[in-house]
């Protein structure tokens, strides 16, 4: 039995951090897990400069609300969970993720939560579980799947290492420099097809 295990941000939608970096007008916030490898060092920071500029979970969700999948993200979507199970593992939030499943047509999703004050101040965050995505694909992997797995970010290589097929998707050139190993692909049909062949 196989199942594939995908990133969301930078694979099949924007990144939203950068998006509300944008919309806010506060470029620190387009730092992402491409170029933090430690995401809760990332997140903490991340609340730090909200709480700074007085913005909560309000703004963040309206910026949200703007944002389409990736050109081709949806189909991609479509066609795989045809020919396999899929699950989105994530280390965004349900806070955040809720709109963007709709556009894609409700496919599973394991992410975390947010801790969010009555005023809307985003106050800390709750992981799922200690190095969610590797954890999850070890996880199927001991109910008997057979995992494959594609992302873009520090945080995906985990899982992406210990699947029995992985792939880079829409990566950084470091990353794809640093792991020359791992099959890197811009195109959702190339992906689709190595996906295809793995399976």
């Amino acid at each position: 039995m196989n199942i594939v295990c995908l990133d969301m941000e930078g694979v099949l939608v924007p990144e939203i951090w950068i998006a509300f970096a944008k919309e806010s007008g506060i470029p620190e916030l387009t730092r992402t897990t491409r170029d933090e490898p430690d995401y809760d060092k990332l997140m903490k920071w991340r609340i730090g400069i909200l709480k700074e500029h007085g913005l909560g979970l309000k703004q963040i969700q309206e910026t949200i609300a703007k944002i389409e999948p990736l050109p081709g993200a949806k189909k991609f979507l479509n066609e795989l969970r045809t020919m396999t199970q899929v699950i989105i593992i994530s280390d965004t939030f349900q806070e955040f993720a809720k709109p963007l499943m709709e556009k894609l047509g409700w496919p599973t999703i394991f992410c975390n939560s947010l801790e969010v004050a009555e005023n809307g101040e985003i106050t800390g965050f709750k992981m799922r579980v200690a190095q969610s995505k590797l954890s999850t694909v070890k996880a199927l992997q001991s109910i008997g799947f057979d995992t494959i797995a594609s992302g873009d970010s520090y945080n995906d290589l985990g899982m992406i290492q210990a699947s029995k097929a992985g792939f880079l998707f829409k990566s950084t050139d470091k990353i794809k420099a640093d792991y020359p190993e791992i099959p890197a692909y811009e195109e959702f049909d190339e992906l689709l097809a190595a996906i295809r062949e793995a399976l």
